[in-house]
């Protein structure tokens, strides 16, 4: 392929230099062509302006690429792409040392003390990151209602200021949000009585929010759809490969969206036909591969996995190519799915196709104990729930209706 480079234009400013490490950068992360010369141009616009005025490659940084967007991309060719061509470039220049590194700025007293609660999460909670960030998000939430833009003074902190916290949040959205909003609350609140910062536990004046236990169905899918959503994938695209092997992962071996998130290429076991699962807590498991999903894993491996340094096994399918950032990119996967196979469902995530799968295994007889197993449940009461949809069984238990059926 041809690709121009800025001295076709005429222009040989402080950039010139840089022009073919950052091409060759973007073509590795699997820019296309089009966007490959919409980056050039942007490349040869902020030359030219660095040129006029005086500005060196040593010189670039955070204001200086403002000032370069305030001036030369307000419109016209790439000016959408504009920002990020930039910021890429700047990035590039100072990981090869060619621009200083950021200055670091000095942070607030709140972002300090939530820098140090992360810290805390991490050395002596080892919790996950998605957890950490969670927890984070609350605690920056409390701290900054309460005391606005103020400094923190944590002595002036009192219980009501925490109910009525959590009274004006716990429903902004479901009952699983309000639980996870309690939780962060008192981990929050004992981290800060742990460290002498409070002299009272608050985390005592955190309301509980009601659960009834078992009180709800697990949402799934009949083995009859779910065949069908996997009948839906165009196996004949890169797309459609890379979907196909997923969605067989979620409804074969019911594998959380997290753990395909997490997926290597060395976790995949080919002489023996096992998988390596890293679960909830950071717990190992292994799985047997069934014939089909092994076939659409390598498949994919094959056809359809762009070439990349990533060790990943699933990757993005749009620039720059690199691993899935989050979960929430699986449930993408299924929510397209269903949408394609045309299936109706009240739950869209990845979860569903765990709870059909394990809804099929106690149809066809398998045991809680069993599915709790292909599952990785450490507690059977987490199993248990599958119970209720065995709605054959729990018919012959029912006792009869006063007066007689109607």
């Amino acid at each position: 392929m041809n690709i121009p480079s800025i001295e076709s234009g005429g222009s040989f400013g402080p950039l010139s230099l840089y022009i073919n490490p950052y091409l060759a950068q973007i073509r590795e992360q699997g820019y296309a062509v089009g966007s490959l010369y919409e980056q050039i141009h942007i490349l040869k616009v902020c030359d030219r302006w660095m040129k006029q005025t005086g500005c060196g490659v040593q010189d670039l940084n955070e204001a200086a690429i403002r000032d370069c967007l305030r001036q030369v991309s307000r419109n016209g060719y790439g000016k959408n792409a504009f920002p990020s061509t930039l910021q890429r470039l700047l990035a590039m220049l100072r990981r090869v040392g060619s621009t200083p590194p950021a200055k670091t700025e000095r942070l607030s007293q709140l972002e300090q003390l939530i820098g140090a609660y992360e810290r805390f999460l991490v050395a002596e909670r080892n919790l996950a990151p998605n957890s950490i960030a969670h927890l984070r998000m609350f605690a920056r939430q409390l701290l900054t209602e309460i005391f606005g833009d103020d400094p923190p003074k944590l002595s002036t902190l009192r219980a009501p200021d925490v109910t009525a916290f959590i009274q004006r949040h716990a429903h902004d959205h479901g009952p699983f949000y309000a639980r996870h909003l309690v939780r962060a609350m008192r981990s929050f609140l004992r981290y800060l009585h742990y460290k002498g910062l409070i002299d009272t536990d608050l985390s005592l004046a955190v309301p509980k929010v009601a659960r009834w236990r078992l009180s709800t169905l697990p949402k799934h899918l009949p083995a009859a759809q779910v065949r069908q959503v996997l009948r839906h994938c165009d196996r004949s695209t890169v797309l459609g490969q890379r979907d196909y092997a997923i969605l067989l992962l979620l409804a074969r071996l019911g594998l959380r969206a997290g753990e395909v998130v997490k997926l290597r290429l060395e976790d995949i076991d080919w002489e023996n036909a096992r998988i390596t699962i890293c679960g909830k807590g950071g717990r190992w498991a292994q799985l047997p591969v069934p014939a089909d999903v092994a076939k659409a894993i390598a498949r994919y491996l094959r056809h359809g996995r762009p070439r990349c340094s990533c060790r990943h096994l699933f990757i993005r399918d749009r620039a720059p190519v690199e691993r899935f950032s989050r979960a929430a990119s699986i449930a993408s996967v299924v929510k397209r799915a269903l949408k394609r196979a045309g299936v109706a469902s009240a739950r869209k995530g990845a979860h569903l196709l765990r709870h059909s799968l394990a809804t099929d295994m106690l149809r066809k007889g398998a045991s809680l104990d069993e599915i709790g197993e292909v599952l990785r449940h450490r507690s059977s009461d987490t199993t248990a729930i599958y119970a209720k949809v065995d709605i054959n069984s729990l018919r012959a238990l029912a006792l009869p209706w006063p007066g007689g059926a109607r």
